[in-house]
């Protein structure tokens, strides 16, 4: 992992890659987004944010290049995000918006479904919206070159990478929180779902060699006077083994659960410095298989909570949307291997979906050997071709 220190602006112009994710897009329970109605035939859409709405002058745009001029008409700094439809997967974002103050964010935008979100005070999943982008007739990267489609891809997962951070410390300071409250109930029900936020972006928060065995270390791999922090110690105190486990004390919590907060916020000043390459977002992408393979689809990861399907539907999300990225540079080098990917990612998550429980999913106990074999033949199918993703677009 290369490391500079820069300001946390991202460019302007960003490049819509070319396929929308298969996967439920996110709405929060937030206050709700408003629009005009209507239709941006030409010109911008107009975005205000306050401090709880984000209205759009229209629900729609022609394929090209769309342009949002988002106003902050709050009290509080915003940002301004478009996702893809999934909810997951930045396409562009501006930032850092002061109250009074105006920016534009100019995507790329092929034909499809899209989500706005509006974020004032910069946190929380903010405040979401559908958008529909219709065809134009136009092509829409018929200009871009090579270099140009993978320094975007670069730079829509940095943004995912950020967003994703923050959505990560904002969960575990809810976590803490219950921890501390001896909410165990509220802790185990936070639990899987802010680990999630991890788990997407693993292969980069695994880089910071000192944060990462704080942050995520089991049980089984300490190494020899170690001392165990982090999730895996709350979760071994949450889901406790019937036999031979000592509960820690109230003290003893506290110090973990703090220890746990401080170092993520650590993690979410470090990757906001961060810089990444193509070669990074396809290895990473293989690295998440790899996770998936070793620890996910075995039950080892989460061995007291056993929410590994939790885990294994995050680190497929990430290694999707590293791929989603360089879907446009990748289609232009080696558009069968686009299409082999996107098909075996497509079976991958038809199989995984067959074991959602509301918002997340049966425990991996409830799985029969036969179903396990089953989801590691379709993590085979797709690491193979996975492995072929770095050589191709930077070749």
């Amino acid at each position: 992992m290369l490391v500079d220190p820069r300001r946390r602006w991202l460019p302007a112009a960003l490049v819509l890659g070319a396929a929308s994710l298969a996967l439920t897009a996110c709405t929060p329970n937030t206050p709700q987004a408003a629009s005009t109605g209507g239709s941006a035939a030409s010109g911008a859409v107009t975005v205000t944010s306050t401090d709880d709405a984000c209205t759009l002058s229209s629900t729609q745009a022609p394929s090209g290049n769309v342009t949002f001029r988002v106003t902050n008409k709050g009290s509080q700094v915003t940002e301004f995000y478009v996702f893809a439809q999934d909810g997951v997967r930045i396409v562009g974002e501006v930032e850092n918006v002061g109250p009074g103050l105006s920016r534009d964010l100019i995507v790329q935008a092929p034909a499809g479904s899209y989500r706005t979100a509006c974020k004032p005070g910069m946190s929380g999943q903010g405040i979401r919206a559908g958008f529909t982008v219709t065809d134009s007739g136009k092509p829409v990267y018929a200009d871009a070159s090579s270099q140009q489609l993978l320094t975007t891809a670069t730079t829509q997962y940095r943004a995912y990478v950020k967003e994703q951070t923050e959505q990560l410390v904002t969960g575990t300071a809810k976590f803490v929180a219950a921890v501390k409250a001896g909410d165990t109930a509220g802790a185990r029900a936070l639990y899987a779902s802010t680990r999630s936020h991890w788990e997407r972006i693993e292969p980069v928060a695994e880089s910071f060699g000192d944060l990462d065995p704080r942050i995520d270390a089991r049980e089984a791999d300490l190494e020899k006077g170690q001392t165990w922090t982090g999730w895996h110690r709350l979760e071994k105190d949450l889901w406790p083994p019937a036999t031979g486990y000592t509960a820690l004390t109230a003290a003893q919590r506290t110090t973990v659960a703090d220890q746990l907060l401080a170092d993520t916020k650590e993690l979410a000043k470090r990757t906001t410095a961060a810089t990444l390459t193509p070669a990074q977002l396809g290895n990473g992408a293989k690295e998440l298989l790899d996770e998936v393979a070793t620890g996910k689809i075995t039950g080892e990861e989460e061995a007291f909570s056993h929410t590994d399907l939790w885990d294994f539907q995050a680190n497929v999300d990430g290694a999707r949307i590293a791929f989603t990225s360089l879907r446009p540079a990748l289609e232009a080098k080696d558009k069968a291997l686009a299409t082999t990917l996107s098909t075996r990612f497509d079976a991958l998550q038809k199989e995984l979906d067959q074991y959602r429980k509301g918002d997340g999913f049966v425990s991996y106990t409830d799985l029969t050997p036969a179903q396990v074999k089953t989801l590691s033949t379709r993590v085979d199918a797709l690491s193979e071709p996975l492995a072929k993703l770095t050589g191709a677009v930077v070749a």
